[in-house]
């Protein structure tokens, strides 16, 4: 029975958007909302439930409006740079119905493997190899941390140089975004070799060869402008999003851009695109804790991580799902 069970769920773990069965999306999702749910709590009982329960008072509603505009600009950003990223070159001429579909369903909370791997399904599909479905769908996440990580690195030299915050946060950024892409840079010219090898150098090369697509794209002027200008839409208009949701608590002003940014790039250390489940429980314990190193208190920042998730990923939830359903069928329609 045991056994049985771990094949089952081995199996919906592994199996494409496609052949998800909808009992399968509704366990997920409720996987994921325990997850959600589970961190916030543990979280609110560490910082004090009646600290966080006081935050709860005098809300300025008038962010709520705000902040589900700037939510659904962060959604039409990602869907430029998306389409730019995916259809580049020889890439397949995806409507752009069909990439609204594929940047929702990406980011929902039913994804085991993360949205990332519905790309590649999705890519295949759409026409490409295998092969180059990957490498595409990892130059999109390259492209996602080539606009997120420079700021961040910028900010950070700022703090460092002002000495207005704490050094231990600002540093990281300023030592890892370089030596990172030097690493990087330095692998790059060995990636062919790697792709000759079996096992993690082989896995290594599909990741440089995402990278190398992303400076191709880059070098084309329209194309690489596109991408960037879509991908800083949703950096900026989902950051403006938490900031929303923290002024909607704070009393006298909410604190900093650079401090949200910063904290913001810290809490999310791999993007919700790419983490099992949207980052349920992973994004909802790492960003309080990132804002606080920041100067947030803790239970300010628990209150703010859960408002935001209301707009980050549970109210897109009944978009993504219809949006994978969607998908299913037209793909479907199209075998048959």
């Amino acid at each position: 029975m045991r056994a049985t069970a771990a094949r089952r769920l081995r199996h919906a773990i592994a199996s494409s958007y496609l052949d998800q069965h909808p009992m399968h999306t509704a366990a997920f999702i409720v996987v994921g909302g325990a997850l959600a749910v589970g961190a916030l709590v543990g979280l609110a009982f560490v910082a004090g439930p009646e600290e966080v329960l006081s935050r709860l008072v005098h809300p300025h509603l008038i962010w709520l409006p705000i902040a589900l505009g700037a939510s659904v600009a962060s959604y039409l950003g990602y869907m430029l740079a998306y389409r730019e990223c995916a259809c580049a070159g020889s890439g397949p001429d995806l409507p752009l119905t069909h990439v609204g579909a594929l940047v929702a369903g990406g980011f929902g909370l039913f994804i085991p493997r993360g949205g990332f791997a519905l790309d590649v399904d999705a890519l295949e599909l759409a026409g490409l190899p295998r092969r180059e479905a990957q490498v595409r769908t990892m130059s999109l996440g390259t492209l996602e941390y080539a606009v997120l990580a420079p700021v961040a690195f910028a900010i950070s030299l700022l703090l460092l140089a002002t000495g207005v915050h704490r050094v231990g946060v600002p540093l990281s950024w300023a030592v890892g975004v370089p030596v990172g892409t030097l690493v990087a840079l330095a692998l790059l010219r060995h990636r062919h070799a790697f792709a000759r090898r079996q096992g993690w150098r082989s896995r290594l090369a599909h990741g440089l060869d995402g990278i190398a697509h992303t400076l191709d794209l880059v070098r084309d002027f329209r194309t690489g402008l596109l991408a960037l200008l879509g991908m800083a839409i949703y950096w900026a208009a989902d950051i403006f999003v938490l900031w929303a949701c923290l002024a909607l608590f704070w009393p006298h002003g909410s604190p900093g851009v650079l401090v949200i940014v910063l904290g913001y790039a810290s809490g999310y250390a791999l993007t919700r695109r790419s983490l099992p489940l949207a980052g349920a429980g992973a994004v909802e314990m790492m960003l309080p804790f990132a804002l606080m190193w920041m100067g947030i208190a803790l239970p300010a920042a628990i209150v703010c991580v859960f408002v935001y998730r209301v707009f980050n990923l549970w109210l897109p939830l009944a978009p993504a799902a219809a949006a994978v359903f969607a998908l299913r069928r037209s793909t479907q329609s199209a075998r048959a």
